[in-house]
């Protein structure tokens, strides 16, 4: 089992409203295929982890649909934090009964009535 951190917001402030963040994260991408180290984070739309039952208060806190950077890496969780405003911290444990992929992301079916 490992620890993962994250920032959890509304996939607009992320995506849309701090798109200039992406191209942090494409930037330290880039950084850490020059060093040959390996990816230690994510970013996860809709991620699956807020629905365990332990996150029912932090998913209640979050607009939805939501979208979480999620890493190994407790600095670079704070560093973010630093940089965002509007955002949700904390960390969880996977792979466990509840959290069974750190990575995974809800699919909504969606159904067309006729």
């Amino acid at each position: 089992m490992s620890t993962y951190y994250y920032v959890l917001a509304s996939q607009r402030f992320l995506l849309e409203e701090e798109a200039l963040d992406i191209e942090v994260l494409k930037e330290r991408i880039r950084n850490y295929k020059e060093q040959e180290k390996q990816i230690d984070f994510w970013l996860v739309k809709q991620p699956a982890f807020i629905e365990a039952p332990t996150m029912a208060s932090i998913k209640a806190k979050c607009p939805q649909p939501s979208a979480a950077i999620i890493s190994t890496d407790p600095k670079f969780i704070t560093w973010l934090k630093l940089r965002l405003e509007y955002v949700i911290t904390g960390e969880f444990q996977a792979p466990s009964e509840t959290i069974p992929d750190a990575l995974a992301s809800l699919q909504i079916a969606s159904t067309t009535h006729h």
